[in-house]
């Protein structure tokens, strides 16, 4: 099997994303999270690619995704939306299976309902929609929320730190030897390139607006009932596991499975991760196909 690495022109963008699997099979969008790309996909694309047609894009700040600088591009989840689903219109992806985690969740919704008619289903992976999702870890990030100042700016910074990136995002609740350093190092140097600590910190700020949308994000999932799976690192520093159930108060349809890992759980869990979500598009695809027929 082949990965392709290709991009593509979206407006004043020009999206680097990871394409695998038929052309004629059902589409999975991988939305990825922070601080990371398309790079955290790299192993289980090559689980799925079998029998769908895998689509994983570096979202614009993030990767190998080329995007304008910081007063010329407003970073701000709303467009990383914007680009996204401009960027699969472009390739003319009319239904799709989103794969949401982190920052992938909040883009990844926004496009749901503006297109609820084109989800097929949703497998979301550590990525939240409810307040009861958060830890206590979020301090730094909601005092600048609150109170945007420079110093308030410069707190969450620490956020950004390699040795933050490698031990909280990526080593918290995790056995340790299973986790391939290529990930953080990877994210690492991302982050240290040319502006990418500020447009960091400006996603950073605007992640209030995603809390705000959450009663929306919950209003589609009760109109529409998307089949839903829920994959959860247990140990995730930032969005505990009872961000993952509370999916089941809205969607009472909804597959909730916890590893005992963290934050990143693909680092060490694709194969559990892979098999699930292999078992449930069958499920669901299948009851499509009969209803059909």
């Amino acid at each position: 099997m082949n990965i392709n690495y290709r991009t593509q022109k979206v407006g004043n963008v020009e999206v680097f994303y990871r394409e695998a699997g038929p052309k004629d099979a059902p589409v999975i969008l991988l939305l990825h999270g922070f601080p990371t790309s398309s790079h955290m996909f790299r192993d289980l694309i090559p689980r799925i690619a079998d029998r769908y047609h895998v689509i994983a894009p570096d979202l614009p700040g993030f990767g190998n995704t080329v995007a304008p600088l910081r007063g010329e591009f407003d970073y701000t989840f709303d467009n990383l939306a914007k680009v996204i689903e401009e960027f699969t219109e472009v390739l003319a992806f009319d239904r799709y299976i989103l794969y949401v985690f982190d920052y992938g969740a909040p883009t990844g919704y926004r496009l749901a309902i503006a297109h609820p008619e084109r989800v097929q289903a949703i497998i979301s992976q550590n990525g939240n929609a409810y307040t009861e999702g958060f830890s206590d870890a979020w301090g730094a990030w909601e005092t600048y929320w609150h109170l945007p100042t420079p110093d308030n700016r410069e707190a969450c910074r620490d956020s950004l730190a390699p040795e933050t990136i490698r031990n909280f995002q990526y080593l918290h609740g995790t056995e340790t030897s299973l986790v391939s350093p290529d990930g953080y190092t990877l994210d690492t140097a991302y982050m240290s390139r040319p502006e990418a600590e500020e447009i960091q910190l400006d996603l950073i700020l605007d992640y209030k607006t995603n809390i705000e949308r959450y009663p929306a994000f919950q209003s589609y999932f009760r109109e529409h009932q998307p089949p839903f799976l829920a994959v959860w690192g247990k140990n995730d520093p930032a969005f505990i596991p009872a961000g993952a159930k509370a999916y089941q108060r809205d969607i009472p349809s909804a597959e909730v499975h916890l590893l005992d890992t963290g934050h990143f759980a693909l680092e060490t869990h694709v194969a559990e991760i892979s098999e699930l979500i292999r078992n449930f598009l069958k499920r669901i695809l299948d009851t499509v196909d009969n209803s059909q027929d």
